[in-house]
């Protein structure tokens, strides 16, 4: 398995990519290759705070760093020696299997698009990220690759959601759901609408409309949204989170009986904050693309770069992209039967 960190990507690169990167080497052999784009004088600085000497480790140089103010595009065609487009350039010429990158997400999403291209039969890639609810952990798509999606783009990530949640996460016949404003079919805006449509029509597990709430209370194994919805829903979720563990950490220590209680009940919080917790899943897979690249978040930790890189593996592992193409061929099939 060959995989390539953007190490010059993040919040707290490359502190954190070299060091999720050391551990990522640590915990799993069947990784064959592990390359670092990036500022090779930085990444050997911080490669020897670690003492490791792994033959599997090389470094890409790299003069450029693609920054958060930069247009995605321009960037992508501007900083041709940036160290996520050398990173896919890697997977271009066969040489690696997937990136993992924590840095600007427009810019990954551009360099693996116009670089590699689209899976045969999808217009537009998605990132599918995982989103943990009280009984399951299902795949909400798109989190923010495409924000101007049209219906067909839902349909392609309803057939591409689905083969991640078998595959990945073990559901079998996963359940999908089309966010909206409504369960009611008649709910919704014209996209929405359109887009219900399309998949009453298909021969998916499709479940109806959901809304906000069903996220928690009445879950599917697929969430289907444009990039824009996606993302605001994902990122109000993960403050929301963090508000509360943050406000019972304040409140649980204001008093000695309140500490005593929260001692107590360690074992429970801290299974909680697991369950919260987004470093442990580590990344988030952009489906579509002819090749395999996991969006980590941009504040990650060694550990989120670590699992992201985990995530990598097992994707190409699994065979997720010729799980895809074949899914979408049985699905243009069964369409033409019925036409």
């Amino acid at each position: 398995m060959r995989i390539v960190l953007d190490a010059m990507g993040g919040d707290h690169a490359p502190v954190n990519t070299v060091a999720g990167a050391v551990l990522a080497l640590k915990a799993y052999p069947k990784i064959t290759s592990l390359f670092l784009t990036g500022d090779e004088a930085l990444l050997r600085a911080e490669l020897d705070k670690h003492k490791l000497k792994d033959p599997r480790l090389k470094i890409i140089h790299t003069t450029q760093v693609v920054e958060m103010n930069d247009q995605a595009i321009e960037a992508v065609r501007r900083k041709k020696d940036s160290s996520i487009s050398r990173a896919v350039d890697l997977i271009k010429k066969g040489e690696a299997d997937a990136v993992v990158s924590a840095g600007h997400t427009g810019a990954a999403v551009a360099a693996t698009t116009i670089k590699l291209r689209t899976l045969e039969g999808i217009d537009r890639p998605g990132i599918a990220t995982y989103f943990p609810t009280e009984k399951n952990l299902c795949v909400l798509m798109d989190a923010g690759a495409n924000l101007d999606a049209r219906p067909e783009h839902l349909l392609h990530y309803a057939i591409m959601g689905s083969v991640l949640s078998e595959y990945i996460l073990g559901y079998k016949n996963p359940s999908i759901g089309l966010m909206s404003i409504g369960s009611e079919d008649v709910k919704g805006s014209g996209f929405t609408k359109e887009t219900f449509k399309l998949l009453k029509a298909s021969s998916l597990n499709f479940r109806g409309n959901i809304e906000g709430h069903d996220l928690f209370e009445n879950p599917v194994e697929v969430v289907l949204c444009d990039g824009f919805t996606g993302n605001v829903v994902l990122k109000t979720a993960e403050a929301t989170a963090s508000f509360i563990v943050h406000t019972l950490k304040k409140e649980l220590t204001k008093t000695p009986i309140r500490m005593a209680g929260a001692w107590l009940a360690k074992n429970a919080f801290r299974a909680i904050r697991n369950k919260l917790n987004p470093d442990i899943h580590g990344g988030s897979p952009l489906l579509g693309i002819n090749g395999t690249c996991i969006i980590a978040h941009g504040s990650s930790s060694a550990m989120a770069i670590k699992n992201a890189i985990r995530v990598a593996a097992d994707f190409v592992e699994q065979g997720i992209n010729p799980r895809i193409v074949e899914a979408l061929k049985e699905y243009n099939s069964q369409r033409s039967l019925e036409s």
